[in-house]
Order: C-alpha cells, then sequence, then structure tokens
C-alpha cells in the first residue's frame, strides 16, 4: 500500500487494486457509514468506486482507473474536463433522494456531494469520460448550487488559470445558472463549515486559520 496523492481530510493508500480510506478527525464513524451505505446504494447509478469491507474505522474500495480531475486541467484539458464534470453533477442531483433515506423528509432537496469538484472526479485520460466520482463523506440533501458554487471555487482557488472555461461546466450541467450573488453566499457558508470542522479537530490550529483566510479571500471575489 501507499498513500494516494490529493487525500487532504483521511489516511487514502492504494496498491492499484484496492484503496482503503481511514476516516480521521471530527464524525469519522458517521462519514464513514454515511459513505459505506451511499455508495452501496449508488452502485449501478453512477460511476462510483464498488466497496469491498468496512470495518470501524476504514472502509475498503475497489481500485478504479483514471486520471484526477485536476491533474487534467492543467495538463491542458480544461474545457473537456470541466464540461464532463458539469455532465456528472446534473446526473448526481437527478439521482433519487431516497439514496439517503434518513433525510428522506426533506422536501425539494436533491442529492448534493458536498466536495464536488474536479479534485474528486477520476476521467479517462483520453477521451474525458468520468470513470469514477468518490468521497462521498459529505454527501446530503440540499440545494443544488451547493455543488455547483463549490466546483466554482475548487477552481478559482486552486487553478486560477482556468477559471475561464467554467462556462463550460455551466453549460454542460445545463438549466439556469443560480446569480453570482448566490454562488458566493454558498462557497462562504461551506468556507465556514469547513473552519467549524477544523476547529472541533484542532481549536484555533492551523487548519482554522487556513479557512478564515480562505473566506477572506472569497469574500472579496467579484463574478
Amino acid at each position: 500500500m501507499r498513500p494516494l496523492k490529493h487525500g487532504y481530510t483521511n489516511h487514502t493508500v492504494g496498491d492499484g487494486a484496492v484503496v482503503e480510506k481511514t476516516y480521521e478527525g471530527p464524525d469519522a464513524e458517521l462519514r464513514l457509514r454515511r459513505e459505506h451505505a451511499l455508495l452501496t446504494q449508488l452502485q449501478g447509478r453512477l460511476p462510483v468506486p464498488p466497496v469491498q469491507e468496512t470495518t470501524a474505522a476504514t472502509l475498503t474500495l475497489g481500485f478504479v482507473a483514471g486520471a484526477p480531475g485536476q491533474e487534467l486541467l492543467d495538463a491542458g484539458q480544461p474545457e473537456a474536463v470541466l464540461a464532463s464534470c458539469g455532465e456528472l453533477l446534473r446526473r448526481i442531483h437527478r439521482t433519487p433522494p431516497s439514496v439517503l433515506p434518513e433525510d428522506a423528509q426533506s422536501t425539494n432537496k436533491v442529492l448534493v456531494h458536498g466536495d464536488f469538484g474536479p479534485n474528486n472526479v477520476l476521467l479517462d485520460p483520453d477521451t474525458c469520460k468520468v470513470t469514477a466520482v468518490v468521497d462521498w463523506e459529505f454527501a446530503h440533501l440540499g440545494d443544488p448550487v451547493e455543488d455547483l458554487a463549490w466546483c466554482e471555487w475548487i477552481v478559482r482557488t486552486h487553478h486560477p488559470a482556468h477559471r475561464v472555461a467554467l462556462g463550460h461546466f455551466f453549460r454542460a450541467y445545463g438549466g439556469e445558472v443560480p446569480p453570482w450573488p448566490a454562488r458566493r453566499a454558498a462557497m462562504l457558508t461551506r468556507c465556514e463549515e469547513l473552519r467549524q470542522f477544523c476547529d472541533r479537530w484542532e481549536p484555533n490550529g492551523a487548519g482554522v486559520r487556513l479557512w478564515q483566510e480562505r473566506a477572506a479571500a472569497t469574500a472579496d471575489w467579484q463574478e
């Protein structure tokens, strides 16, 4: 087993056959149970990795071939990557809410990935077809703008040179794009949620300061 790139919250290792994800931080057991249950429900509905085994702290998944979307963005394929992300997100939001039965009483809500962006999408490097969407631990029923805005935030923050390609993402998703004030508000809400998450993990630690800085930068953005 070797550590996998681009893992930030949890300890993730793989050997080319399986991937082992050990959950860390606040609500680790809850996040594991949610991801396990949801991946089981999504088999055959969406491109997700197969669940092989679970313990109290670790989820073992079958390996899925593909290149992380953020690598393909920076390799010169931003339009194709973001278009594939938009098409995939439309499918996620059209998934029956019953895949999260504990939230089934929520009305007028859709399945929200909770950390959606090219960072959590694997694609065929030749065709940019999605092979898997990963990291569902923050999934819930909510408003589509949450995922739409967060994907935009990921690109603006980590791949600013490709911000101009975001139009491909929104067009592939289809429908009316939420207005900028709503998107920025959703970004700021998520930044605050992650600041609180880090504060529960390490009060007033480096993660708290990082998300405070990111929120301040986001608040200054213009469309």
